[in-house]
């Protein structure tokens, strides 16, 4: 019986050691930055007969999913950006899709110069913790490269070249393919 009760007490103290710490007074807590100012609805609307498809990368368990939607016509990069940076759909949501550019940067822009899409962020001022860059900057690279008239993506800010990962890690600060996010796709 003795025994018993040494396991016991043994037990409860392991428990009641495991875990976080309680502190003496609630503190705030500081949510990463809102990335991208929104002026779409909570609902985005898709146009599911449009006349056109276009390509959108998403998140999926660490993997990239091509996404294919429906438009009227022919978006402009800057707007098929834009549509990236909104995020999934509702309905994509509910098949698991996410994304990874929530707290990458505060802003994206795109330019077309030549073939290459030149897209210019703004980086977080916030360490937010991520570790998903590959994601994010894949979501863009294979989104832009699936656009007929776009050959690379070259991102910048402050109008340099920005090194940012590659599926396998790497570093570059040059143009970027769908090739060197093809690891990290998903095929649906």
């Amino acid at each position: 019986m003795a025994a018993t009760a040494v396991v016991a007490a043994t037990v409860l103290l392991l428990l009641g050691a495991c875990g976080v710490p309680a502190e003496d007074k609630p503190r705030p807590v500081t949510p990463p930055p809102v990335p991208f100012p929104s002026t779409a609805s909570a609902a985005p609307t898709v146009a599911e007969t449009g006349a056109v498809t276009e390509m959108l990368y998403f998140a999926s368990d660490d993997r990239l999913v091509p996404v294919i939607r429906r438009v009227d016509q022919v978006s402009a990069v800057d707007a098929q950006l834009r549509g990236l940076l909104a995020g999934p759909t509702p309905a994509e949501r509910d098949d698991g899709l996410t994304s990874a550019l929530p707290g990458a940067f505060t802003s994206a822009v795109v330019e077309l110069v030549d073939g290459v899409a030149q897209v210019t962020v703004v980086l977080t001022a916030v360490d937010t913790g991520r570790s998903d860059g590959r994601l994010a900057y894949g979501q863009i690279v294979c989104t832009l490269s699936a656009r007929t008239d776009v050959n690379a993506v070259l991102f910048l800010e402050g109008g340099a070249p920005l090194s940012v990962p590659r599926a396998d890690g790497s570093l570059s600060s040059g143009p970027l393919t769908a090739g060197d996010y093809a690891v990290l796709i998903n095929p649906r």
